[in-house]
């Protein structure tokens, strides 16, 4: 039986902690179901998943509907698009059957990219590769997850660049629903001798195809900020979303970018693994950030303190406290009023 091999290419950086990580796991669950529901899709349908953030892995490998289980995601710093696309190649030469003289091989494959940014690395070489050897060996459909996608980039690997932007409750659900029903339609046309891929149609309130790329925003969508406890030593995640905040004054109004806290997340430790390790410096002034969480590990009132290593760790008011990092004691008061002007700290990639 010739199989239609599907690939899931999802971006694990750091901008897509909280709900979007959630939303991508529940939404392999859906699309699991709805395969196994269908004859065409559970007899040809065989489900592969890379993901990337600062580095790119196959985390399931081509297997059959029947017996694959949705991972659990991984979270990285860095948007490692080359490295996704070399894993992605990697992965299609050595899974996907090619067809000889002696045997039909498997069915042109389907490769869904889903991600959220724009890429920390150079993903040109890897682009150039994908167009000359591969892009008509596969059909690859790329998704950007809100508006700030690079959405240019994504143009350069296929015309079927889709965004998506979730307006409304549900819309999510939605979408995973048209992502099942393209599987389905591929293996139900395979099915009946038909070797054609088209899209189900689109639901334009809340995903559109992407024929010219919106121009990149200046500011980044989010700030995350990665810390450990003082007391277990487990690494933590914070999140802040942009939002651009009216500032008027006699003569006229504007809209300046602020970053509110969204949420503290625990890591495990598997997060550096998946992180890209080249040293940047991006900082951020506290002065932008909105809102201090407590330690999702112990419960420390803070999460937001900061060690003269540079590096931040959680603490319960002012006291004496070892960081988690460099292991020296570092002692914490209250900061002056005369200094409430805010200060720079280290930030991630997103």
């Amino acid at each position: 039986m010739r199989r239609l091999p599907v690939f899931f290419v999802l971006d694990c950086s750091e901008s897509m902690v909280g709900d979007h990580l959630r939303q991508m796991e529940d939404g392999f669950q859906a699309v699991v179901r709805t395969l196994r529901g269908d004859p065409h899709a559970l007899e040809t349908v065989h489900l592969s998943v890379i993901a990337f953030a600062g580095v790119a892995n196959t985390i399931v490998p081509l297997i059959e509907v029947f017996s694959f289980y949705p991972p659990k995601l991984p979270l990285g710093g860095g948007t490692s698009l080359g490295a996704a696309l070399d894993a992605l190649m990697a992965e299609i030469d050595r899974s996907v059957v090619k067809t000889t003289p002696d045997q039909k091989g498997d069915w042109k494959p389907l490769v869904y990219l889903f991600t959220d940014g724009h890429p920390t690395d150079d993903p040109g070489p890897a682009i150039a590769r994908w167009n000359s050897r591969y892009a008509r060996r596969a059909s690859l459909i790329a998704v950007g997850i809100g508006k700030d996608t690079d959405f240019s980039v994504l143009k350069r690997l296929t015309e079927n660049v889709i965004l998506f932007e979730e307006t409304r409750e549900g819309d999510f659900s939605r979408f995973v629903n048209w992502i099942s029903a393209s599987v389905v339609a591929q293996s139900k046309s395979l099915g009946e001798g038909l070797d054609s891929q088209t899209l189900p149609d689109l639901d334009e309130r809340f995903m559109k195809i992407v024929k010219d790329p919106p121009p990149a925003l200046a500011d980044v969508a989010c700030v995350t900020l990665v810390g450990r406890c003082q007391k277990t030593r487990k690494p933590y995640l914070i999140k802040y979303e942009r939002e651009l905040q009216d500032v008027a004054t006699l003569d006229f109004k504007f809209e300046v970018p602020i970053y509110r806290l969204t949420g503290c997340y625990p890591l495990d430790e598997d997060y550096f693994a998946w992180s890209d390790t080249r040293v940047v410096d991006l900082k951020v002034n506290t002065s932008d950030l909105i809102g201090a969480p407590g330690c999702p590990h112990c419960g420390n009132a803070t999460a937001f303190a900061v060690c003269g290593c540079g590096k931040l760790l959680c603490i319960n008011g002012p006291e004496e406290a070892t960081c988690p990092w460099c292991e020296k004691q570092v002692t914490f008061t209250p900061r002056p009023a005369s200094e409430d002007d805010g200060f720079d700290v280290g930030r991630g990639r997103g």
